[in-house]
């Protein structure tokens, strides 16, 4: 047994284990498996080009010394991303903890009421600081919410604005680069035209229906917001904030001046910079526009018994369901980013945020009045933490490079200086030197900060924040230590038992993939540091290109998108691109299947385009014929098809050839999800397969925790006449030839999790990666014929193979009284997650155990199902008082003095033997979603709000 292999730890079952599941379910060998599995045209003839596998501790010495390749200068460049001090106390109790990192997104509230806790505080934070009524669970970055906004105020414009085609947004041109190259992006296809220009200015015209600041500028001036949001106003224009998250603790919140939305990033909050990302972003908004507010919403409700419960709130509006009429495909958030912050926020409370913006904003203050004395104009006159100074700005960098001191340069006569947390005296003395020289003057020197405001008085802070106990109470290690363990035991997560999730690949995220996370010389790196800084995070990221390309089968890869949906969105943002550079701007018709994820046809009108939709077959394959079909009718204006494979039913389409070469034949380009890549690697691909396009789920095939609901990143590939497309960045040099817009704020996206995945194919290798394929198929295959005669599965391959997932059908049931989501809630008193819940067929469960998953694991998932059954066998549809309608039962219940139920306590918290051994016990009854819709509550409320509500 070869222990240094690292595919023998990520591979769930062994070499006898593998036997003894290909017995039972009825082949020789694990190849004949395949065979029967996977159309033998689309198989790959050779191996995947990749270098030999590396053992786990081989790994974190080549981590290393890739580190040691970054240069860690102190930075002050600012545009949205800051050195922080991230407590100890949640780098090791959060960011490196299993029970918070390897959740799934909370869905099942009832073994999710840690997560959405911590997620109500992230809202209740936001809110405070922004003044704004109702705030979402996180998004992907700045730039993105931004785009959000401003979306979100056309889709809620009046309806003489609609009728008059109101259409214009002002963008102020102290709006961060990175985020007026997003507004760009996503303006054009929805039929938006920006406007850039001085807010100053502005002449407030009706043509405009919205508008975003930038509060303080990018280069640190902090403006009169009040007077231009007073003015909009009276012009019927929305007004959208970005906002410094720390800024808002010396300056009012845009709130209480009347904002619409408010939006930014929390990365400031002790996350690390990580050359991008991940961090979370906030939204903030009215309660008016709940209805059309992206991303999730924690609310209250109660459970069964009156008890005070969480859960995702309005889910309704989401693109899953909405679907075409989405007005946001986001289908991820920043979870395990925004819990950080939220804790950064519980730990340090208002007292000790205020005196961290106040160090950060005297800093500042008191380095202006420095760098004035030395003869440099400062040219702000209001501002928080960055300084605006006009000088020779390629003296100052030359001096700066020499002393590894990074500032921002926007041109040859300008240099601006962001401090942050980490910035001291001896910190400012040195920036004073670098000035000093350039001057040739000799230096001023500090021996402390000043304490003097330069914040115009009307804008600075006056209204209460974060006055709720959860804010004030756990300001010692200790507590916020038990406060934080508190919250995990109250959660489901990969550290406890399978999670079998279809489409989402709830495999191992292993320690040696993780470790590196916490590294400094990762973390502290800015996103526009200078490239001769970042050689390797270049290196890193030039090579999981390659990796991710020579997977896919395409031509070049680009990481920038920082979720699924966000490469959806860019590949076909790539298309639409290439069309257009062929004379085809009118090719604008998408094709989607009717099983496709919510977010396809809300990602294609979001790119400009008309969704049609195609037929499935009784089997639930695409509908050849109906493509063909709708192709060749449209065959004028065909812009691309959007298909899963293997498709969202589980299945190896024999016909996908066929399919892609229609596309082709009516001049369209064909878009591949790859949600369900983990059934391809080593295997086929989507070049093989005749895609284009592609977007990967790193957080899913490649190892990237789901980190209860993010980080996500969703890079796409593509075929070469792809290549010239791929997206840029304002501020650094990347993308192809004719780069369309940015996609995200940061060059590469979420980099700092890329390191995750750039581990796992090290590691793993081609045969690693071509082995995890094949199990996760052997696996998937074992659970269908050990649950055969018990349950029914929906769709399978030609010769009657899964792929890598299954759809149970669970709608015989309702004869008995039984939905599935009875057997969802009554899997969690067995100890397992659900898997996931009618989609994309209703009233099924979607199933997907990983290759990471033993058969032991496996066997125990199969036990508690055939329970299950056994159970729906012996109750009626008469009587609802069973095991199943109860379901979960908590302690507290259980361990009641009454017990009324016609079944016994052992039966409802102990069905099987092997649940005694570790039990995991939900925190709550089945909670009440639509209790909670009728009476939102998104923030940290008093109790007594709740009982009156």
């Amino acid at each position: 047994m070869n222990t240094n292999a690292f595919a023998m730890r990520h591979i769930g079952p062994g070499e006898d284990d593998q036997k003894e599941m290909l017995k039972i379910i009825g082949v020789d060998s694990l190849d004949q498996l395949i065979y029967e599995t996977i159309p033998d045209d689309i198989r790959l003839k050779n191996g995947l080009n990749l270098e030999e596998p590396m053992p786990e501790n081989d790994y974190l010495i080549h981590s290393h010394n890739l580190s040691k390749l970054n240069k860690v200068y102190k930075t002050y460049i600012g545009l949205g991303y800051h050195p922080t001090i991230m407590p100890a106390v949640i780098q090791r109790n959060v960011l490196e903890n299993p029970g918070w990192y390897t959740a799934y997104t909370p869905y099942q509230a009832e073994i999710a009421q840690g997560r959405l806790e911590a997620l109500l505080n992230f809202q209740t934070m936001i809110t405070d600081l922004t003044g704004m009524e109702i705030a979402n669970a996180s998004l992907l970055d700045e730039s993105t919410a931004a785009a959000e906004a401003m979306s979100l105020l056309f889709a809620v414009r009046e309806r003489d604005q609609k009728k008059a085609n109101i259409n214009k947004f002002f963008v102020s041109e102290n709006i961060l680069p990175q985020t007026l190259s997003l507004l760009q992006t996503r303006a054009n296809p929805i039929g938006i035209e920006l406007v850039v220009g001085n807010e100053d200015s502005f002449s407030f015209s009706s043509d405009f229906f919205g508008a975003i600041l930038q509060y303080p500028g990018q280069h640190g001036e902090v403006t009169d917001i009040k007077s231009f949001i007073e003015s909009a106003k009276e012009a019927n224009i929305k007004v959208a904030v970005a906002a410094d998250i720390l800024s808002l603790i010396k300056l009012e919140a845009p709130g209480e001046f009347g904002a619409d939305v408010v939006v930014g990033t929390t990365q400031r909050f002790g996350v690390p910079m990580g050359f991008g990302g991940p961090h979370a972003a906030y939204f903030a908004t009215k309660e008016a526009y709940k209805r059309d507010i992206p991303g999730r919403i924690i609310g209250v409700t109660k459970d069964t018994n009156g008890n005070r419960a969480l859960r995702m709130a309005l889910q309704t509006r989401e693109q899953h369901i909405k679907r075409d009429k989405a007005t946001s495909n986001i289908c991820t958030a920043q979870v395990l980013l925004a819990v950080m912050a939220g804790m950064y926020a519980v730990y340090h409370g208002p007292k000790g945020l205020q005196h961290i913006a106040n160090k950060v904003h005297f800093s500042a203050s008191t380095l202006a009045e420095s760098l004035q004395k030395l003869g440099f104009n400062q040219v702000n006159t209001s501002f928080f933490d960055t300084l605006h100074i006009k000088t020779n700005a390629k003296k100052i960098k030359k001096i700066a490079k020499d002393k590894k001191v990074n500032f921002y340069y926007p041109d040859d006569e300008t240099v601006t200086i962001s401090l942050n947390e980490t910035t001291s005296v001896r910190d400012i003395n040195y920036i004073l030197s670098i000035f000093a020289e350039a001057a040739k003057k000799e230096t001023v020197v500090l021996s402390s900060i000043s304490e003097k405001t330069i914040i115009s008085e009307k804008l600075q802070r006056q209204s209460d924040f974060l006055s709720m106990k959860v804010f004030n109470s756990y300001h010692s290690e200790t507590e916020l230590m038990r406060y934080i363990k508190k919250l995990e035991r109250k959660d489901l997560s990969l550290n406890h038992s399978m999670i079998s999730l279809g489409s989402c690949t709830m495999k191992l995220n292993a320690a040696s993939e993780m470790l590196p996370l916490s590294w400094f010389k990762w973390g502290k790196i800015h996103p526009f540091a200078p490239t001769k800084q970042v050689k390797g995070y270049l290196s890193v990221l030039k090579e999981l290109e390659n990796q991710l390309t020579e997977i896919t089968g395409f031509s070049a890869t680009s990481l920038q998108p920082n979720s699924g949906a966000q490469g959806e969105f860019a590949g076909l943002m790539v298309i639409k691109a290439y069309h257009e550079s062929r004379g085809d701007d009118h090719r604008n018709i998408c094709l989607i299947p009717s099983s496709a994820h919510g977010t396809n046809p809300a990602s294609a009108v979001m790119a400009g385009m008309k969704v049609v939709v195609t037929k499935s077959t009784d089997k639930g394959n695409i509908d050849v014929d109906d493509l063909r079909e709708k192709a060749e009718l449209y065959k004028d204006n065909l812009s691309c098809l959007m298909v899963t494979y293997p498709s969202t039913h589980g299945v190896y389409e024999s016909a996908i050839k066929e399919i892609t070469k229609i596309i082709h034949d009516n001049g369209g380009q064909v878009y591949m999800d790859g949600a369900n890549m983990n059934a391809q690697v080593g295997l086929t691909n989507p070049g093989n397969i005749g895609a284009d396009v592609c977007h990967l789920n790193l957080h899913k095939t490649f190892a990237i925790p789901h980190g209860g609901g993010g980080p996500g990143v969703g890079p796409i590939c593509v075929a070469k006449q792809l290549v010239p497309f791929l997206p840029g960045n304002p501020v650094k040099n990347t993308g192809g030839e004719k780069a369309i817009s940015a996609i995200s704020s940061a060059p590469f996206g979420s980099a700092l999790a890329c390191l995750i995945s750039y581990g796992y194919i090290k590691m793993l290798g081609s045969e690693g990666l071509t082995e995890s394929t094949k199990v996760a198929i052997l696996n998937a295959n074992y659970i269908k014929t050990r649950l055969q005669g018990h349950f029914d599965t929906l769709y399978s391959g030609e010769r009657g193979r899964a792929a890598h997932e299954m759809i149970v059908d669970c709608r015989p049931f309702k004869a008995n009284g039984i939905e599935v989501t009875d057997i969802a809630k009554r899997l969690m008193d067995y100890g397992f997650h659900a898997p996931t819940v009618s989609f994309p067929v209703a009233g099924t469960l979607m199933i997907e155990p990983t290759e990471s998953e033993s058969k032991q694991e496996i066997d125990r998932f199969c036990d508690a199902m055939i329970s299950i059954k056994k159970e729906i066998d012996n109750v009626s549809k008469d009587n609802s008082n069973n095991v199943l309608k109860n379901a979960p039962h908590t302690l507290e219940m259980v361990t009641s003095d009454e017990w009324l139920m016609p079944y016994t306590r052992e039966q409802a918290a102990y069905p099987l033997d092997y649940v005694r051994d570790n039990k995991f016990w939900p925190s709550v009854r089945r909670v009440d979603d639509a209790y909670g819709d009728r009476n939102l509550i998104c923030t940290c409320a008093s109790i007594e709000e709740y009982v009156n509500a």
